[in-house]
């Protein structure tokens, strides 16, 4: 682990310059808005070991097929995520000098991200190689309340320089790939310019001709009074921008409002891209920085408002869980089904900034109950566009009749991903996103959005697994065999159980929602009927067979379920036999030595029981978790939330505990070696899970909501607000537990499995359980 960075609740402060460290800070504080997002790299240039990434949503690239001697299934292309143009370029030059803090002094240095009202902030003084010394002040915005919108405040004291100072602001449209191809052109420049007081870079990705333009203007002070010093405009085929600057004197002080607007063909003309960009800077001018500030301030109010969790007595705990919440709603705004969240967001570019599994895990459930807004709805309309594309990925495989196999890895729909064992093997996918549609209806307490469009992904699905099982003679029972389940560092298994158990799921879910509609909404039943064309009663009957008879590994001895076949063939020992410095094992061993110990990723038998929790009594769990917990690494980051919720529940609250701040600092103290890459976005709302469904023990049994509250030792209390069909509730758990009814019209509960009837308005007070 890594641990430079302060503790503060509201804050993320880096107090002293490391550039050892740059790479993982430029990932802790990046910034963006759901539209567009930014490393937290320097608006300067900076000369030593730096990854400079901007990135646009919604935008991806085309790269050349790269599989070897076996293609069949495999699309022509995949999609990555490119670097975009760098709009918040701004180079700050004296007479013969140019700032490059790899190469000047500096003297003192401080920068803070202000997370509850979104803000980064940083403050330095440097000195030149001439000894010229200088006070440095950044304020950053990636408006959340002007989606398009990017404002920059960059200010200079001089400390004992007399001269000229120039500030240069500039739209960069210089980019290299950091991860596959860095000589690689992943866009065209079409036109780049500038008019009197804007300049603009219209730029298209090569091969797949989508379009992004960059607009910028600016103002510029000295001593608090805003000059209107004639620019120098600066037009190059790659940049463009101005040149602003002032004779300075010790104690003076310049600075420069950028305003940056960011727009594509997402959402707007080709042809009028640049009249739209340069409208918007202009606008954002003329509204000003103090509007605008106060504009973005009230948004992020408004989030913190819903999603909120304060935690007394423990500061890093409380800072890990708001900048995961922080972060996650700077990657995605909820608006556009169009769009998903890669596992880096717009932090880096590692998994090709495409969507994986994780979504259905994580995000979908956290939107669900975090706020009363459709956010998730538009997660699963985003899958349903992909349909189409999910039967094609399964024809490609030999599958027929409409059975559909959901990419691993997409942008588009089409499988993105290029290893046999995972692109074919990772077959349990299919069914996290019929457990999400499942969650949409369990939790909202409407069947609008299965009836619309979830069954008809449900059938889909269903039908891809009554082709992929197998019945064997010697077992008389449907296998599903040679498949890779969650935990990855097994590939190609038999009978994963999770991957087995999750199949009849799906199937039992498919089949009662199948029923529920005939009965309850038979127009729509006659619709999906006919779009998908059903044969009820003939695929019903297989898919019953299927669910009766699946095979579930189990180790009576033990009693458990057991992970896959083979696997308690293996060596089985306990993670603390591994030597410290060969941890992470995905980074120190042979990928050979990996698969043939026993040592978990993460825990798909764990997974299962937290997902289908009301199918498992205690001791079940209990057993499970105890066996598999101490050989599960925990090298997959969608893990440690999982075993949390699973330890919680069993009452094991300091172990629960452990792995909360492991899947809550996962990235802000560098767990896994890695946050240097980007952060791990789509798993950030599993630590906010982590307390709503570890500590507060909140379950929904038989369409009730369930609390079982219990508090680790290291806090003091801890609340947050939950949604549960169209109610919302506060929560306070201390020594006494609060659950308050703000709005909604009134609901039964259950506390410690006695129940209780809510009012609006309302507070219920009950003693905390020990």
């Amino acid at each position: 682990m890594k641990k430079y960075l302060l503790t503060d609740e509201w804050n993320i402060i880096e107090d002293s310059f490391h550039p050892d460290c740059l790479r993982m800070s430029e990932s802790i504080f990046s910034l963006g808005n759901g539209r567009f997002g930014q490393r937290g790299y320097f608006e300067e240039p900076y000369s030593s070991d730096s990854y400079r990434g901007s990135f646009v949503a919604g935008v991806s690239f085309l790269d050349k097929t790269r599989v070897g001697w076996w293609k069949n299934g495999f699309p022509q292309y995949y999609t990555r995520i490119p670097r975009a143009a760098d709009w918040s370029r701004i180079n700050l030059r004296l007479i013969d000098e140019e700032l490059d803090i790899a190469k000047w002094d500096v003297d003192s240095f401080y920068r803070r991200l202000n997370m509850k009202e979104g803000i980064s902030y940083r403050d330095m003084e440097v000195t030149s190689p001439r000894g010229n010394r200088l006070r440095i002040h950044v304020e950053h915005v990636a408006d959340m309340a002007r989606p398009d919108l990017c404002f920059i405040k960059y200010s200079v004291t001089s400390l004992n320089y007399n001269g000229k100072i120039s500030l240069v602001p500039l739209l960069d449209g210089v980019i290299t790939d950091e991860t596959t191809a860095p000589n690689e052109k992943t866009w065209n420049i079409l036109r780049s310019g500038t008019t009197s007081d804007c300049a603009y870079l219209w730029t298209q990705t090569r091969r797949e001709d989508t379009q992004v333009c960059y607009a910028m203007t600016c103002q510029f002070f000295k001593n608090g009074k805003e000059a209107k010093n004639t620019s120098i405009r600066i037009e190059k085929e790659t940049q463009s921008g101005f040149s602003v600057g002032t004779d300075v004197k010790p104690g003076d002080n310049i600075t420069l409002i950028k305003y940056i607007a960011i727009t594509s063909s997402l959402y707007n003309e080709r042809s009028k891209l640049i009249e739209v960009s340069v409208n918007e800077a202009h606008e954002a001018k003329n509204i000003g920085w103090d509007t605008l500030l106060e504009e973005h301030k009230q948004a992020w109010q408004e989030i913190w408002d819903d999603t909120d969790v304060i935690i007394e007595g423990d500061p890093e705990a409380q800072q890990g869980i708001r900048y995961n919440i922080f972060q996650l709603y700077q990657t995605y705004r909820g608006d556009d089904p169009r769009l998903n969240i890669g596992p880096k967001g717009l932090t880096g570019e590692r998994y090709g900034g495409n969507t994986y599994w994780n979504t259905e895990l994580c995000c979908v459930p956290f939107f669900l109950l975090s706020t009363p807004k459709e956010i998730a709805k538009n997660l699963l309309a985003y899958r349903h566009r992909h349909l189409p594309k999910a039967i094609e990925n399964a024809q490609k495989l030999g599958f027929k009749k409409g059975a559909a196999l959901f990419p691993q890895v997409t942008s588009n729909g089409e499988e993105c991903h290029n290893e046999w064992e995972i692109t074919f093997e990772e077959i349990h996918r299919n069914n996290i996103i019929v457990y999400a549609i499942v969650q949409h209806a369990k939790l909202t307490g409407s069947l609008d959005y299965i009836v619309q469009s979830g069954l008809e992904v449900m059938i889909a699905i269903s039908r891809f697994w009554s082709q992929r099982v197998s019945f064997s003679q010697p077992k008389q029972k449907y296998v599903i065999l040679g498949v890779t389940g969650p935990n990855e560092y097994e590939n190609n298994v038999d009978n994963n159980w999770y991957t087995n158990y999750s199949c009849i799921q799906c199937l039992r879910m498919t089949l009662y929602f199948l029923d529920l509609v005939a009965r309850d909404y038979p127009e729509e039943y006659a619709r999906i009927r006919r779009i998908t064309d059903l044969s009820h009663a003939e695929e019903s009957k297989r898919w019953q067979q299927i669910i009766e008879q699946m095979y579930l590994p189990e180790d009576t001895e033990h009693g458990i379920f057991v992970q896959n076949d083979g696997y308690m063939d293996k060596v089985l020992e306990s993670i603390n036999d591994i030597p410290a410095e060969e941890r992470p094992i995905n980074q120190h061993w042979s990928w050979d030595r990996i698969l043939r110990s026993c040592y978990i990723k993460q825990s798909d038998v764990l997974l299962g029981l937290y997902l289908y929790y009301y199918h498992f009594d205690t001791e079940t769990i209990r057993r499970n978790f105890e066996f598999y917990e101490p050989m599960t690494v925990h090298e997959s980051s969608l893990s440690p939330h999982i075993h949390s919720i699973l330890a919680a529940r069993v009452g094991k609250a300091e172990k629960a505990y452990q792995l909360f701040l492991h899947a809550t600092r996962l990235d802000l103290d560098d767990y896994n070696n890695e946050t240097d890459q980007g952060l791990h976005i789509t798993s950030m709302p599993g630590s906010w899970l982590a307390i709503v469904r570890g500590f507060a023990g909140i379950q929904v049994l038989e369409n009730t909501l369930n609390f079982s509250p219990i508090i680790p030792s290291e806090w003091s209390s801890y609340s947050f607000k939950v949604n549960f069909r169209a109610n919302t509730l506060r929560i306070q758990v201390e020594k006494e537990i609060k659950i308050k009814l703000t709005a909604g019209n009134g609901l039964d509960i259950q506390v410690y499995g006695k129940p209780y009837t809510l009012k609006q308005g309302e507070e219920l007070k009950i003693e905390a359980e020990k």
